[in-house]
């Protein structure tokens, strides 16, 4: 992914956990003819190993690829542009649409492993990650062993071992002053949910050039 100095993320362990939590990832492999194969499946951070741990069903045939290189692509808030909000554009009407967003991607080797007990420490992190913070957790101890060992059959697991990360916040830091805060108020006041959000991380950030515009 082209990442641009001024769209990149400060802290891009940060950025994944905090997208995996709202997201699921879109894990991209090729098989034996070379074509792209993709499966969204939630995943888990190991910010200290780089590792993206993530399951598919055992019936999608993704997995009989066998090892090899990858890719996860985590998407996050993402809103389109109008250059109408730009105070610029009735000054000189240079100005055109963009689109503001948080991606990263996690590229490299693929491993994929079925052990029953690998599989149950992974459903156990991914439970806690997205039910630890609720008023009535739920766990994996809370359903019936025998079904949960059944489910285990059904899927197989994957990890990702990160060789390279490409982290972007792209949310018109190249922006001026004026045409920053016209973007994040057209997009406050537009009703929508996603770009209400844009706006919000636009604010929690700071205009860093009043220079060229990049993609």
């Amino acid at each position: 992914m082209y990442v641009p100095a001024h769209f990149a993320a400060g802290d891009e362990d940060a950025l994944i956990a905090r997208l995996a939590r709202r997201r699921a990832g879109v894990l991209v492999t090729v098989d034996e003819a070379g074509a792209p194969v993709a499966t969204h499946t939630p995943i888990v951070w190991d910010a200290e190993q780089k590792i993206a741990r993530g399951h598919i069903a055992r019936a999608n045939g993704q997995w009989r690829h066998g090892p090899g290189r990858g890719l996860i692509v985590l998407g996050g808030a993402e809103a389109y542009v109008s250059p109408a909000w730009y105070p610029s554009k009735a000054e000189h009407g240079e100005a055109v649409p963009t689109w503001n967003y948080e991606a990263v991607h996690i590229a490299g080797r693929v491993e994929w492993f079925d052990d029953p007990a690998r599989l149950e420490a992974l459903l156990r992190d991914l439970s806690h990650l997205h039910e630890h913070d609720r008023a009535e957790p739920w766990a994996l101890g809370d359903a019936p062993r025998a079904y949960i060992e059944a489910l285990l059959r059904g899927v197989v697991g994957v990890a990702l071992h990160a060789e390279r990360i490409d982290a972007k916040r792209k949310l018109s830091q190249n922006k001026s002053a004026a045409d920053f805060a016209g973007a994040a108020g057209g997009l406050a006041a537009s009703g929508d949910a996603l770009a209400a959000e844009v706006a919000a991380l636009m604010r929690a950030e700071r205009p860093l050039s009043d220079d060229p515009e990049g993609n």
